[in-house]
């Protein structure tokens, strides 16, 4: 038999698609199988206002009428506009250990994007840079952290050996709350003291207005990092919505200046330690082990931090990490991970080791011309 790449068209494909990952990291101790609900709605484009600008073709990859990989291969016309390069997305890779069908996946999707003009292939991002993305190089032997990506130690060697490139690495970081600096209570009390920020949590009763406020306070922190994409007011509402659910709004802060919203971090309860119990689905029992092992949560993802451009400067994001910390202490939290992080994001890695914060994860985006 030999090995054949299918472009997924009907609903049999697409669940195979959709369940190819279960099947292949299924005795991983450390997967964390994601909901089969939330996967559902990300692939499909009348849930998913992503594809109001965007359009993707998945395939699988078939050997003996077996599902051995999969990948997505996504052009983002935002991205693009942003950009101001003709460069397409791949996501959604998952293979067996097998560098053939890595080769055979990773064509497909770069022969699909060819023919839609583009010139470069960028990627895993799931579907966009504004979802999990990158390759997981290193600790493969701890979990993810909510929305976070995690791939066996076999991955990057079948990027690197089809003829992928180095994009971008980004970073996770971590630090307990009980090792909290002397010199980060020192400076963000001195933060407090000697400006006119104040800080406030997110009104969980205005929700829309508050999510509107947090959207424009991203899309101009962020303009000017590496593989920003503005987030439209659909696709922001939606990713909210998606996560009202496990949001804890003491861990949402809004930084004002003169009643001006200027910053704003977003913290998570690290849902993926109850997630992990459940095996992708909520019913019949899966609702139940959920709010069981939801009890047992101590830690917590930093997701989101942002200041825009006129107040960067004045310690507000070091201020923004010690108001979180000082609320995990409070809620007795253990610590937490502060992910992703660009690698060249200076002005965050100082706050981070400010901190007492410590790198613990990297994770790479690879690029091939097409």
């Amino acid at each position: 038999m030999s090995l054949a790449i299918i472009p997924v068209y009907t609903e049999k494909e697409l669940r195979a698609f959709i369940q190819f990952p279960y099947r292949l990291h299924c005795r991983q101790p450390v997967f964390v199988p994601p909901l089969l609900s939330e996967v559902k709605t990300v692939l499909n484009p009348k849930k998913n206002p992503f594809y109001e600008h965007a359009r993707m073709q998945m395939f699988l990859a078939v050997w003996d009428k077996q599902v051995v990989g999969r990948i997505a291969a996504i052009v983002d016309d935002n991205f693009i506009n942003v950009r101001q390069e003709m460069v397409g997305l791949f996501g959604f890779f998952e293979c067996v250990d097998d560098i053939d069908v890595a080769h055979a996946l990773f064509n497909s999707a770069s022969q699909w994007l060819r023919r839609l003009e583009l010139r470069k292939m960028l990627g895993p991002a799931n579907p966009s840079m504004n979802d999990e993305i990158g390759v997981l190089l290193d600790n493969f032997d701890q979990p993810p952290t909510v929305k976070m990506v995690w791939n066996p130690p076999y991955y990057p060697a079948l990027y690197e050996n089809s003829v992928f490139r180095k994009a971008m690495d980004v970073h996770a970081w971590w630090a307990n709350t009980e090792d909290i600096s002397d010199r980060l209570l020192k400076f963000g009390e001195a933060i407090l003291k000697r400006t006119k920020v104040t800080f406030r949590n997110v009104n969980m009763k205005k929700f829309d207005e508050e999510v509107e406020t947090i959207r424009a306070i991203y899309n101009s922190a962020w303009s000017q990092n590496w593989g920003f994409v503005p987030w439209t007011a659909a696709e922001f509402h939606h990713a909210a919505k998606g996560l009202k659910q496990i949001v804890d709004s003491d861990f949402v802060i809004i930084a004002e200046v003169d009643a001006k919203p200027v910053a704003f971090v977003l913290a998570l309860p690290d849902i993926n330690i109850a997630l992990k119990h459940i095996n992708g689905r909520l019913f019949p029992f899966g609702f139940i082990k959920l709010l069981w092992y939801s009890r047992k949560i101590k830690t917590a993802r930093v997701v989101i931090l942002g200041v825009i451009k006129e107040y960067r400067g004045r310690g507000i994001d070091t201020a923004l990490y010690y108001k979180s910390f000082l609320t995990a202490k409070e809620k007795e939290y253990i610590g937490g991970e502060m992910s992703w992080i660009l690698e060249n994001n200076e002005p965050m890695i100082k706050a981070l080791q400010m901190m007492g914060a410590r790198r613990i994860k990297t994770y790479r985006l690879y690029e091939r011309d097409l």
